[in-house]
């Protein structure tokens, strides 16, 4: 096999791909609450707790998959694994991160009209409590180290007002090009490049070939599946993994952004009946990890096959695959232009404007959607103090918020 070429600025990697999946699974398995959730999870094991990498080197990855289409925290673990332990580590990351909910939608899906839909409201809730806590610590501990003085504070507020009045794709990258912009024209651009250099590994040509491969797919799926018609059991896969790719190529924003496109992919050709599209998405709501694992449900319960643990692995695959593509072919690049005082200083403002984009987040749609009572907002209170205070771990925290928020809805 040929030896991976580092890219200029870049070490080699600093781990194996075994602990990169342990440490993964253990995020898969408790990072409830959504895309942003996720952000502050996976800052509180692998910045804080691991010293993987650094603030600075965390948030110019967040920024970067910002930028990009598909699953944003999914984006941020595969760069984390590439950095920590090369493609082996990217792909344990998704594994580990991805499967413990892909597996739980696939046996739901497996057994959807014998078990019923959808966890306890009154635990749906808890999870939902917990992700007020963890993104609220995640902008606390970002802010600190993202948007000192009045200058980077101001930005992450007038961010946070921008996503809040224009809560859309739009917005958001708004929000980040003014962060940029300002950065240039505000901030200085004297910081070094962490030690914990992204993009470890991974050679500029290989980058190419990763963008030219994922254009090519975007543009050819579609057309090599008007080329092979029928309905035979290759032209059924055929059009599920050019739906699927589709998906995860061009929605941005990740999570819930993704539904109205692959309700549109899968519900109007006969797929999958609209019942069973919405039962599988109240599922997705109650498991921890990626909500794009949900394509792994949809390709379970397809009506045509391939169907069930094969169509659950053809669309799971589909729609993560632009990621891989992208994640591996923009870091090299990002990671050159991040040395450059100008590009340092831009990076500074779009790392204030993400803590604005959190801060937004934290109020719409995780407080909008959680805190509804007063006692509601008691055990938010109580699930930050033992996250910030207490250093409970967050597993933990998903617990109790989820036992307590049962208790709660007992009360009525």
């Amino acid at each position: 096999m040929t030896e991976i070429q580092s890219a200029p600025g870049t070490s080699a990697p600093a781990g194996t791909w075994t602990e990169v999946f342990l440490a993964f699974l253990r995020l898969g398995l408790t990072s409830f609450g959504g895309p942003i959730a996720h952000l502050g999870y996976f800052r509180q094991d692998i910045v804080v707790r691991r010293g993987w990498l650094d603030e600075h080197a965390y948030a110019d990855l967040v920024a970067l998959c910002q930028f990009l289409p598909g699953p944003a925290s999914s984006q941020v673990g595969i760069g984390i694994g590439l950095t920590r332990a090369g493609y082996a580590g990217a792909l344990a990351a998704w594994v580990g991160f991805t499967m413990p909910s892909a597996i739980v939608l696939v046996l739901f899906g497996l057994g959807i009209e014998r078990y019923g839909s959808s966890l306890d409201p009154g635990w749906l809730h808890g999870l939902k409590i917990a992700a007020v806590a963890v993104v609220a610590q995640a902008v606390w501990g970002m802010a600190g180290a993202m948007a000192t003085g009045k200058a980077r504070a101001t930005l992450a507020v007038a961010a946070a007002a921008i996503d809040l009045f224009m809560p859309t794709t739009a917005g958001q990258l708004a929000a980040i090009g003014l962060g940029a912009m300002a950065g240039v024209l505000l901030l200085e651009g004297d910081r070094k490049p962490s030690e914990s250099a992204l993009a470890a590994g991974v050679g500029r040509t290989a980058a190419i070939v990763c963008l030219a491969v994922f254009l090519a797919l975007l543009i050819g799926l579609p057309l090599l599946a008007v080329v092979v018609p029928g309905r035979s059991v290759t032209s059924q896969a055929l059009a599920e993994v050019s739906a699927f790719y589709r998906a995860g190529s061009l929605v941005f924003g990740g999570g819930h952004v993704v539904l109205p496109l692959l309700q549109a992919s899968v519900v109007p050709p006969g797929w999958v009946t609209n019942d069973a599209f919405l039962a599988g998405y109240g599922a997705a709501q109650a498991v921890p990890g990626p909500l794009f694992t949900f394509a792994a449900y949809l390709g379970t319960v397809m009506g045509p096959e391939p169907r069930g643990i094969a169509g659950a692995a053809i669309c799971l695959a589909a729609i993560f695959l632009p990621s891989f593509l992208l994640v591996i072919g923009a870091l090299p690049f990002w990671q050159v232009l991040r040395s450059r005082p100008q590009a340092q200083a831009a990076l500074a403002g779009v790392n204030a404007a993400v803590v604005g984009l959190l801060l937004a987040a934290l109020y719409n749609p995780v407080w909008t959607s959680a805190i509804a009572a007063p006692r509601d907002f008691a055990l938010a209170v109580a699930a930050f103090l033992l996250l910030a205070v207490w250093k409970a771990p967050p597993w933990l925290v998903v617990v109790l918020c989820a036992a307590g928020g049962a208790a709660l809805g007992q009360l009525g």
